[in-house]
């Protein structure tokens, strides 16, 4: 069992929002894109999405100009609807008009991170964010890459390198310091 820690800066509240990125079969399954410890960390991504199911966005990756042009699991998500779904066809999820809309709408101010893979679609993620201004809390129990190895090194960039931008933590850390 981890242990929950507080995180650095505080509390989460009503303003944050779950953005979980391409946690898809795309790349939990043997594809050319598999990313294999996805379904090690998919418990907690869901644990995460459950408890927040309202405040989640998942982004998926769609090649395709249009989703309706995708076959069957390609357009459903579990925990969808309440929650919400972002199409986007490059890395980041931010290129899309449409989520900085619902994040404006719905007067996020905090993103809870997770989601595939570390090193790329959730990179570009993180750092828009960042520079977006939001508070970022990445669930690092919730968070997969294909490479072993760019994978720390990410985390770690993320916790010496910019530890005043993002927050790294358990998901029972993050769940207990998520008040609604």
């Amino acid at each position: 069992m981890t242990l929950s820690r507080p995180l650095p800066f505080g509390p989460l509240d009503r303003r944050t929002t779950h953005l979980c990125i391409d946690m898809q079969n795309l790349f939990a399954e043997h594809t050319p894109w598999h990313t294999p410890w996805m379904k090690r960390v998919l418990p907690a991504v869901v644990e995460i999405a459950e408890r927040h199911r309202e405040q989640t966005i998942f982004t998926r990756f769609i090649p395709a100009r249009h989703r309706d042009e995708l076959p069957g699991s390609w357009r459903r998500y579990r925990l969808v609807p309440p929650a919400a779904v972002i199409d986007k066809r490059v890395y980041s999820p931010f290129t899309e008009p449409s989520l900085l809309r619902l994040l404006r709408d719905r007067g996020v101010e905090s993103l809870v991170i997770t989601g595939a893979e570390t090193d790329v679609c959730v990179l570009a993620a993180v750092l828009d964010a960042v520079d977006l201004g939001y508070r970022v809390v990445l669930a690092a129990d919730a968070l997969c890459s294909s490479s072993d190895e760019t994978h720390d090194a990410l985390m770690t960039l993320y916790r010496e390198r910019f530890s005043e931008q993002i927050e790294t933590a358990e998901t029972a850390s993050i769940l207990a310091a998520w008040t609604l």
